[in-house]
């Protein structure tokens, strides 16, 4: 695919690469691009995790593009299904993300790394949310950040702007993993084909329920799984692949998962 976004498709797998130098800014026809890749994800049955990184070393994302905004885009305007980034907003989005980071993560660019599953880091990788220096919030960054990391952390980081490195990322818990940046892509490969031979079906129910179960507490979530009143696990549970978990235990062999 051609444009601020580019495309890779091996198997079951989808890389996609924002690619808009120097900075991998995101304007409103970027957010838009994205939105269809990551609808067209999420519909495929074929496509089972996607890779979000960014092109060249320095950025994996500035965010938002400030001299697009400065110039008169609206920072309110359509961002497209998805909403900003194409995925924060996704509904049913219940596939694997994993976000490769592999340079600067600031602003927006930090919280489309906050809506993938899993962070994997260049050692060179840096983070922060400076909207707080523009006069503006870091709105998705607000609700998300204060639920994955300590509150006074998330704080400092709002309030202040303050750069993060790799390796305070990862002591706080917002990084799964640090690599060199020559390895990075290699690694985020790695972790992809080892969830792109799972379940797909168990990964749509983990994620609606720990996306449900945010808003909700122990006891009513826990309701709704039994009661199959979310639609994955009601899939789930009526499943091929439910029957072939149990099979390919019993036979003490590999299962092979089908998705239906």
């Amino acid at each position: 695919m051609n444009g601020p976004i580019r495309t890779r498709r091996i198997g079951g797998i989808l890389e996609v690469t924002m690619d808009r130098p120097k900075a991998n800014a995101i304007d409103l026809e970027t957010s838009r691009k994205m939105g269809e890749t990551f609808r067209d994800f999420r519909d495929d049955r074929d496509l089972r995790v996607a890779i979000i990184t960014g092109g060249g070393e320095k950025f994996f994302s500035a965010g938002w593009d400030l001299k697009a905004a400065a110039a008169g885009s609206p920072v309110d305007g359509y961002y497209g299904v998805g909403g900003f980034g194409g995925m924060q907003e996704l509904r049913d989005l219940n596939k694997p993300l994993i976000a490769a980071v592999n340079g600067i993560c600031c602003g927006g660019g930090f919280e489309i790394a906050l809506s993938a599953d899993m962070i994997i880091a260049a050692d060179s990788a840096t983070f922060a949310l400076p909207e707080i220096r523009s006069g503006t919030v870091a709105d998705a960054a607000s609700i998300k950040l204060p639920k994955r990391i300590p509150y006074h952390i998330a704080m400092d980081m709002l309030f202040t702007g303050r750069w993060v490195d790799a390796e305070e990322a990862h002591r706080w818990g917002f990084v799964n993993e640090i690599v060199p940046l020559d390895r990075l892509m290699e690694r985020a490969w790695e972790l992809a084909r080892l969830l792109e031979s799972g379940p797909p079906l168990v990964y749509a129910a983990i994620k609606e329920i720990v996306r449900d179960a945010e808003g909700r507490d122990f006891s009513t979530t826990m309701n709704k799984i039994t009661r199959r009143q979310y639609k994955t696990v009601d899939v789930l549970y009526s499943s091929e692949d439910q029957l072939e978990g149990a099979r390919a235990f019993a036979e003490k062999r590999e299962p092979l998962w089908k998705g239906r």
